[in-house]
Formats: structure tokens, sequence, C-alpha cells
């Protein structure tokens, strides 16, 4: 038996496409896009800007829907779906990650993170959320006490209070340096690995490709090619 056994789809794309605008100002950000991803998989999509990494993610977090071809999250059709339903899968099924934190300035690190467990069924505590995320010292602080690094893991540990089946980051760490960025990406594998939760990770970097189950490369819309990762790397072992 060669490597692991495939994983149960969560996500299946069949001629995803997108384009913005007609005629001669019409702009194919996705091209037929075939693509599953697996239940507890960690993926990284990897390409320069305009490549569709955004928008691919957009579509599988039901921000954005396509303007042609299927995308299935378990058996819900996300590209026949209502504006009503898209929010319930979001509410009920993702948590997000953006490269600049949308934390609240006037409410604490507990309170940023509490105010998502209104919205869901069965959160896990916000204590739990935040230590998870290593910040527990900090849970009484304001935002601005904060460094990025720590803002960042806020950002996350209010993606995971609500128990998501997937966590969807965008560059999360394009606006921190260097050391600050591993720390932001250990959490995240953590994540991933503890809870088993479905992770897709955008980044322009190639070497945050070496902690990925497996990376899709993309380029001008359509996924160019796609590589398993025999041997991951822990963020630690990084470089870049």
């Amino acid at each position: 038996m060669n490597g692991p056994p495939p994983r149960e789809p969560v996500f299946r794309a069949r001629g995803l496409a997108k384009s913005y605008g007609s005629g001669e100002t019409c702009v194919h950000a996705l091209r037929e896009v075939d693509l599953d991803i697996g239940r507890g998989e960690f993926v990284v999509l990897l390409g320069p800007s305009g490549s569709g990494k955004s928008t691919l993610l957009n579509i599988l977090g039901g921000l954005d829907t396509p303007t042609s071809g299927q995308v299935l999250f378990e058996d819900h059709d996300l590209s026949a779906a209502n504006d009503a339903a898209l929010t319930e899968y979001r509410r009920e099924h993702v948590g997000f990650v953006f490269q600049f934190y949308n934390l609240i300035p006037s409410l604490t690190v507990r309170e940023n993170v509490a105010l998502v467990t209104d919205i869901v069924a069965h959160p896990m505590t916000v204590d739990d959320a935040i230590d998870r995320v290593g910040l527990t010292p900090r849970r009484d602080h304001f935002p601005a006490q904060l460094s990025g690094g720590e803002q960042q893991r806020v950002a996350i540990a209010r993606a995971i209070v609500k128990r998501p089946e997937v966590l969807l980051c965008d560059e999360p760490t394009g606006a921190l340096d260097y050391q600050t960025g591993k720390l932001v990406l250990e959490v995240i594998a953590r994540i991933n690995a503890e809870l088993g939760t479905t992770t897709v990770v955008i980044t322009h970097n190639a070497a945050i490709a070496g902690m990925a189950d497996r990376v899709i490369y993309l380029g001008d819309g359509r996924v160019q090619k796609i590589e398993t990762n025999p041997h991951k790397l822990s963020p630690a072992e990084l470089s870049w």
C-alpha cells in the first residue's frame, strides 16, 4: 500500500468558474476548477496575486457564489444555495481567519471571542478557545494592549470557539514578521491536528507549503498542479 488512504471529501468542486463584469472588462477569476478537499486535511493554496486563491476560498466559505459549476460541502450544494442558506452554512460550519484581525477595540480578548458563541448551538467555552491559542494570561486585555501576533491568535480563537468543521485562513501571517508568523502557524496547525478541523490556508509564501498535507497551486484562475506532501514539517521547521 502506497501512502495513507484517501480522506472522505468534505468539499467537491466541479467545473467551478467565477467571472466579474462582462464584455471587454470581464475578469475570469476562476476557470473550470475541479477539486476535492478531504475531511481533516490541511491544504495550502499557493499562487501569485490574481491567481484565484481568494475567490476560491470565498466560494468554499460561502462568502461568494460561482458563475458556473458546482461546489458541494458534504451534501450541501453551495453553488445553488440562497443568501439565507449560505449565512446558516457560514454560521454553523465555517471559521474564518483573515490577514487583518477585525477585533472590536472596546472589547477585551474574552469579550471578542464570546461574541461568536451566541450564534451557534454547541460552542466550546470561551476560556478553552483562548487557552488553545495560548492567550490565557492576556484574556482580559484589550486589542491595543496586544501585539499583532497576539491579535491574530485572538482572531483564531474567535474562529474556533464555534467548533467549526472548516477553518479558512486568508494570508493569516501576511501582516506579521517571521517569528510571529511562525507562532500563528503553530496555532493553526495544532487546531487542525487536535480538533480534526479541515483547514485551508491561502499564502503567497512557498515555504509555508511544507506544513500542508497537500499544496494546490493556482495560476490564471486554474489549478496548475496539486502536490501531496509525504513529510509534513512543523511550523518551527519552516524557513522563509
